[in-house]
């Protein structure tokens, strides 16, 4: 849902944490416990084009399961894994991206192609593909990138049956644009302003496979959401390459800062979302055992934390009525937008609200 032009509530924050839990629950003991170190592990696999595997990877191990049925093989399947390497430079507002999928056939059919949904191909020129190749390092020849879509089709030559697996490489650059706001033209949250950079939506995904009706890969419209996210694992590595001073980090994960790297891991999540900006000030509270923070522009600190607060209180509503909620991290920025956006474990809320 899109928070249109009204002041933060409870009720309305209630939502988004109610939209954003729904669409997480835990994550799946086959999947936990997957560490940042196991990127080199599937970077390192080599098998026939494509990495094909009868029985399912499992972070990166192959393991042989028992599949009575279709729903019990889905439930123990590994869900598929992202391990995203990027660098930032916020003043060329260049973002160069190493990525790797792991993606296992959750349906009880065969799959006979594969999409991948690229947003940032809505906006002229700022999706620069470089490279794609199947895990095994061999390029992915055939692919296409039909005209006025957001997908990239690469066929599948021999059909990826139930409970197989493959692996795809990409490497790209986003050259962020800065949309200029406009009564014409919605509101969009991605790329950059003058105050901050917003990468959402910022990388090529698999959406989910629905049985008998193929990919939910639907196009943009002029207003809403277009986009279906299954479950999956994150693993998000990000350097910042001659950052401005005080640049500071907004994700929908807890992070590890190591030197100039900045790591992520956010399992069985819809999606991953980030923003940049050397103004942000943060606060910080904590609702059980969620943290929540706000991340507010210095004129507006004091709306800051009322923002914080408001969430929180939300939170503890939501905690009551429903039950704990599923993450550890809950995170509100503050938009340089005129409009609201959620994603999962993160939401902005405009600067007009």
């Amino acid at each position: 849902m899109t928070i249109y032009h009204t002041l933060p509530s409870r009720l309305t924050i209630l939502l988004v944490v109610l939209a954003a839990a729904c669409t997480t629950p835990n994550p799946n003991p086959n999947n936990e416990g997957s560490s940042i170190q196991a990127e080199t592990a599937i970077f390192a696999l080599a098998s026939p084009t494509p990495v094909r595997n009868s029985t399912p990877i499992a972070s990166p191990t192959v393991q042989a399961i028992s599949t009575p049925s279709t729903q019990e093989q889905s439930s123990t399947l590994p869900l598929p894994t992202y391990f995203l390497t990027a660098t930032l430079n916020y003043n060329q507002h260049l973002l160069s991206v190493d990525e790797l999928i792991v993606y296992t056939n959750h349906a009880s059919e065969p799959i006979p192609d594969l999409r991948l949904m690229v947003d940032p191909s809505y906006y002229l020129g700022v999706f620069q593909l470089k490279e794609i190749s199947w895990g095994s390092g061999q390029p992915v020849e055939d692919y296409t990138v039909e005209t006025g879509q957001i997908h990239i089709h690469i066929p599948v030559h021999t059909p990826l049956q139930p409970g197989e697996s493959l692996s795809i490489r990409l490497s790209y650059d986003l050259n962020l644009p800065s949309p200029v706001p406009s009564a014409a033209v919605r509101p969009i949250p991605f790329g950059y302003t003058e105050r901050q950079t917003n990468l959402v939506d910022w990388y090529p995904f698999i959406p989910p496979y629905k049985d008998g009706e193929g990919w939910l890969a639907h196009q943009a419209g002029f207003f809403g959401e277009h986009l279906v996210y299954d479950l999956a694992n994150f693993e998000v590595n990000i350097r910042l390459e001659d950052p401005p001073d005080g640049l500071v980090l907004a994700a929908s994960a807890p992070g590890l800062q190591e030197g100039e790297w900045h790591r992520y891991q956010h399992d069985a999540a819809r999606n991953f979302a980030w923003s940049a900006s050397p103004a942000f000030q943060v606060f910080t509270t904590q609702v059980g055992n969620t943290t929540v923070q706000s991340y507010a522009f210095p004129y507006h600190a004091s709306a800051g934390e009322a923002v914080l607060k408001t969430t929180a209180e939300a939170l503890s509503l939501y905690n009551e009525l429903y039950g704990t909620y599923p993450r550890s991290l809950l995170t509100v920025i503050e938009a340089d937008f005129l409009d609201g956006m959620e994603y999962d474990g993160l939401y902005f809320l405009s600067n007009g609200f």
